[in-house]
């Protein structure tokens, strides 16, 4: 199933974090990030798949999260239909199709890319309209709490056992 993947592509809120969003009095804004998910995208990068993220929101610390990262791709602040038109985007600078494209989301902003993609999953905690889609992989590991590395590590398994 997971053979021909050529890029893992990711959404950030719900998935990469909790979907939480944290504000101090300040107004300062916050994110937790999952080690493990970080490490996951390390290793599958070094397995000669490019990596990336793809999400609607547009903030400095996702950008500074891909830079830690060393994403191949990322495309910030695009609307319900951008995700798709980003991933479209990203196949045609790598020359593959979009069912080449492994994508993890949590939410309806999330559905057109998922079922368009050759592999989806979503997180435990994603909404009842993405776990609906056919055939996508429902993760055991809520957002935020290492269900990067979950689906990560399930194509790592069958790439390179």
């Amino acid at each position: 199933m997971f053979k021909n993947i050529k890029v893992f592509l990711s959404d950030v809120d719900g998935v990469m974090t909790d979907a939480g969003m944290y504000y101090t009095e300040n107004g300062d804004e916050f994110k937790k990030f999952n080690t493990h998910d970080g490490m996951g995208f390390n290793l599958i990068q070094k397995a000669g798949i490019k990596i990336g993220i793809v999400t609607t929101e547009n903030t400095k610390m996702v950008e500074r999260r891909a830079a830690k990262l060393k994403m191949d791709y990322l495309y910030q602040g695009k609307g319900f239909g951008g995700k798709l038109e980003s991933a479209l985007d990203i196949c045609k600078k790598e020359g593959i199709t979009i069912k080449e494209v492994a994508y993890i989301g949590d939410d309806v902003n999330c559905i057109e890319l998922l079922k368009a993609v050759g592999v989806a999953a979503c997180p435990a905690n994603a909404t009842k309209k993405v776990k609906a889609i056919e055939g996508i992989i429902h993760l055991q590991k809520k957002g935020g709490e290492g269900a990067v590395r979950e689906f990560i590590d399930m194509i790592l398994d069958e790439i390179a056992p």
